[in-house]
């Protein structure tokens, strides 16, 4: 009868160890997957940058002719002057 419980013991102690290994390796998958998640997300605001960025530039670019972007730039600017300046009079 002893020895049977000593033998259930042991039985339970070596679950337990499993248990606590497998745990432990769960635990590192999801910190590895945590990292990944957070690098995955800061790489995904690069990208929308880059795209509000190409957004920008084709919205300013002229058919490809750099002269003619920076003419509408400099329109866009003596416009945003002119709103200003009516502000102010106002």
């Amino acid at each position: 009868m002893l020895e049977d419980i000593r033998k259930h013991i042991e039985k339970l102690i070596a679950l337990y160890e499993a248990e606590k290994a497998e745990n432990e390796r769960l635990r590192q998958e999801l910190h590895a997957s945590e990292e990944t998640g957070a690098a995955l997300r800061e790489h995904i605001k690069e990208l929308e940058s880059g795209i509000e960025a190409r957004y920008l530039a084709d919205a300013f670019s002229v058919a490809g002719d750099p002269a003619a972007a920076k003419e509408r730039v400099d329109k866009l600017i003596r416009e945003i002057n002119r709103c200003i300046s009516l502000v102010e009079e106002s």
